[in-house]
């Protein structure tokens, strides 16, 4: 068994979205591919909701880069797929030139300077979800997000382009923070399809009774369940940290930022290395929490931090 976090879709394995399967078949041969990893949703889920043919209403445009393409999709978001993924508060934000030069250009800053970064998104991420609030919603935007119950597709909105999660904020948009984003989310779904398919945790967990981990960083910002995570969500994070502050280290090592990209990259970088640090620390404490499998990735975690 593999002892890091898979960087490819197993051929034949529940993910792969070639194999002979009836249900997908079905969404290939209709010229409806946008729609197959909402197939996957209807197994992950067991709802019973045609997730995929409720897919079927939305349209998407390709974005190609690098000999990918990506669907960006457009039009209304069912309710039913937004009910399950908590985007009933947010609607696709409509297709313009500057959103698709921005996103082309992060995806092409991704493959150019990161292509190992790429790769992985290339495997992960089949569908873009970019969104906005609905009118009169007065709550704080999302930056970026991604749900293991929808697998490859990620969503994002226009903070994603001014937004460096945790605290990096800048005023001006850069397509550069916008590829950190759209990364971000790859490096989550590509987790989330080795969880699901391996045992990673203890028979008996549950993130509902998981013992917590305080991450100080985020006390100012007033959402209890943002103060302390559950062991498997640290375990994320702790992935998600490890591939940022390379992509952020390749950046800053780059001639072509301007001085606030430069600035939101190295405060990033500089509070990103001591949560890495504790998160490992703090996962390693609690590895009775993790199979054999699992502390394999923890060992494997240990070395990529020791090694940023």
């Amino acid at each position: 068994m593999q002892t890091t976090i898979a960087t490819r879709v197993a051929s034949g394995s529940f993910f792969d979205l070639g194999r002979r399967d009836p249900a997908l078949i079905r969404l290939r041969e209709d010229d409806a591919e946008q729609a197959l990893p909402f197939a996957l949703m209807e197994r992950l889920v067991k709802s019973g909701i045609p997730y995929a043919e409720h897919a079927r209403s939305l349209r998407s445009e390709r974005v190609h880069v690098a000999g990918t393409g990506f669907d960006w999709f457009d039009g209304a978001l069912p309710g039913q797929i937004a009910d399950e993924i908590n985007l009933t508060d947010y609607e696709i934000t409509a297709h313009t030139d500057e959103r698709r030069a921005a996103l082309t250009r992060a995806l092409e800053r991704l493959a150019a300077a990161h292509p190992d970064a790429f790769a992985r998104v290339q495997e992960f991420v089949r569908g873009l979800l970019w969104v906005g609030l609905k009118p009169g919603i007065r709550n704080s935007s999302l930056t970026s997000s991604s749900d293991p119950a929808l697998p490859y597709v990620i969503v994002f909105s226009e903070k994603a382009q001014h937004h460096i999660p945790p605290n990096t904020v800048s005023a001006e948009p850069s397509h550069f923070f916008l590829a950190e984003n759209i990364l971000h989310e790859g490096i989550h779904q590509s987790v989330s399809f080795h969880v699901l398919q391996h045992q990673v945790f203890a028979d008996g967990y549950s993130s509902k009774t998981s013992p917590k981990i305080e991450i100080a960083w985020r006390a100012t910002q007033g959402v209890a369940r943002n103060q302390f995570w559950e062991v498997d969500r640290a375990f994320h994070a702790t992935c998600v940290y490890n591939q940022l502050l390379r992509f952020r280290r390749t950046e800053l090592d780059r001639d072509d930022l301007t001085a606030g990209e430069r600035k939101g990259f190295q405060a990033a970088y500089d509070e990103g290395m001591p949560a890495v640090r504790y998160l490992m620390d703090q996962l390693e404490l609690l590895e009775e929490h993790f199979t054999v499998h699992g502390r394999e990735l923890l060992a494997d975690l240990r070395h990529q931090t020791d090694q940023l």
